[in-house]
């Protein structure tokens, strides 16, 4: 299969689809950040000075979805009718990761939405805890899962993470949560 993003003299151009049909579809995708045990303690005891990291920090994740258009050159603006970032807290680890799960119902699907929000959340906690810590990792960001569109469903194995992982309040996770 070539590349749609390329007219026929090689040229950058955003995909037409115009004669598409609308239909619904979903994306989910997750990365995490690895952090110091003093940042982990205040970002699951709420004590970092800038406030509640992980509620901003979804905030700022559904704001970064909805704003996709407006950071990568070639994508659709698209009238997002879902927008949900989850965090699951790791303490043995010392790291937390983050789900993003975008929905639409339109003619190209928005994985680049799911991927953005995820991005754009772990970078706000990086930010909001940069002053006690400036060793944080980002990592592990992918497409978990997209539905919808001409390519249907399509899931990508998680990679390895321990057991006894908790979501923001605390409560024990499963994997197939996060899905």
């Amino acid at each position: 299969m070539g590349f749609t993003h390329f007219d026929e003299n090689g040229k950058s151009v955003m995909v037409d689809v115009t004669d598409k049909a609308d239909t619904v579809r979903e994306a989910c995708a997750s990365g995490k950040i690895a952090v110091s045990r003093q940042v982990f303690r205040a970002i699951r005891e709420g004590s970092v000075n800038k406030g509640d990291v992980l509620g901003v920090a979804a905030t700022a994740g559904i704001m970064g979805a909805k704003r996709t258009s407006e950071l990568i050159p070639m994508c659709h603006i698209l009238p997002v009718t879902k927008c949900r970032v989850d965090f699951d807290m790791d303490e043995e680890e010392s790291a937390v990761y983050c789900t993003c799960t975008v929905k639409v119902t339109g003619k190209t699907g928005v994985e680049m939405e799911a991927l953005t929000g995820v991005s754009v959340a772990l970078l706000t906690i990086y930010d909001m805890c940069k002053a006690m810590d400036k060793s944080m990792e980002i990592g592990e960001i992918y497409l978990v899962k997209k539905t919808g569109g001409k390519s249907g469903e399509v899931c990508n194995a998680l990679p390895p993470r321990r057991s006894g992982l908790q979501d923001s309040a605390g409560a024990p996770r499963r994997e197939l949560d996060i899905l």
